[in-house]
């Protein structure tokens, strides 16, 4: 019985830390296949680096709706200042802070 324990108890560890680590590999071979050029060839070196890691920080953050709700009266994009304090004041109301 005691080596039925253990085979349970070792194979149970094995996928329990299996799956804690599959997100991360998931998550850096995505940004690794997203490394490509505007013509669609797979970027190398120094440029290859800076976008997987853009990629990530990208990921570690999230998709931001303020961005999109970024606008002005007339629904052109803000830039500057004005868009860095949209951003600001909706991230504040999503967050429920006023």
């Amino acid at each position: 019985m005691s080596k039925l324990t253990n085979a349970l108890l070792s194979s149970l560890f094995v996928a329990v830390v299996g799956f804690t680590q599959a997100p991360v590999a998931l998550a850096a071979s995505d940004c690794e296949a997203k490394a490509v050029s505007a013509d669609g060839k797979p970027l190398a070196g120094a440029a290859k680096a800076a976008s997987i890691k853009k990629c990530e920080g990208a990921a570690k953050s999230g998709p931001s709706d303020c961005e999109a709700k970024a606008l002005s009266k007339d629904g052109k994009p803000l830039s500057g200042a004005a868009k860095a304090a949209s951003i600001k004041k909706c991230e504040a109301d999503a967050s429920g802070k006023k």
